[in-house]
């Protein structure tokens, strides 16, 4: 999977598709997920073209990443769902590549809450 500069969280950023924002800085924006799993799903994407975690802990400048990292416990306090906000907590999660199912070509951490999530990952069934 290589960038696309035409993937939807870069028209996102651009301006040309709206979103529900919940916060922004000079390196990251966040908004809340069209098609949310849980009572509270956020998306949280850096305003660079990073394909993945990988890409973007490889190429990224410092203040991005340092920026990128802040703005998870940020918009986790704006949402109440830190426990430091008075919520019971959130699972931060980041797809990378085909085998986890990355569907969007640029980094982004979805922050989910507001239920008990259940395990981090569900065995596979038997045949």
């Amino acid at each position: 999977m290589s960038y696309d500069k035409d993937n939807i969280f870069a028209k996102i950023i651009r301006g040309e598709i709206s979103c529900d924002k919940i916060y922004e800085d000079d390196f990251v924006l966040s908004f809340k997920d069209i098609r949310p799993q849980a009572p509270s799903h956020a998306l949280i994407i850096p305003k660079g073209n990073y394909l993945d975690i990988n890409d973007f802990s490889l190429n990224a400048s410092d203040n991005e990443i340092i920026g990128f990292n802040r703005a998870i416990a940020k918009v986790a306090d704006m949402l109440g769902i830190s426990e430091n906000s008075g919520g019971n907590g959130y699972r931060v999660i980041a797809n990378a590549g085909n085998d986890a199912h990355q569907e969007v070509p640029h980094l982004h951490f979805h922050l989910l809450a507001g239920r008990p999530l259940g395990p981090m990952v569900f065995p596979e069934k038997p045949n």
